[in-house]
């Protein structure tokens, strides 16, 4: 699964880097929550929230089965 994740997550890193920022997969548990880092301009944005959750949950709960929820730490 994190490979999958991976995979995916290099489809919306040009997305973030556009805007000075990037994210880092940091885990993923047992029962599908993929837990993510926002980093550079990403990570103090009062976006960040939104951005996980519309964009990268979104996108990873379409491209790879099994992930549920996706958390920012």
């Amino acid at each position: 699964m994190k490979e999958l994740i991976t995979k995916s997550l290099d489809k919306i890193r040009p997305i973030l880097q556009r805007d000075g920022g990037d994210v880092e997969l940091v885990d993923v548990s047992n029962n599908g929550v993929v837990s993510v880092r926002m980093q550079g301009a990403c990570g103090n944005c009062p976006g960040a929230m939104m951005t996980i959750k519309m964009i990268i949950e979104q996108r990873l709960k379409e491209e790879v089965p099994g992930v549920t929820e996706v958390i920012g730490v």
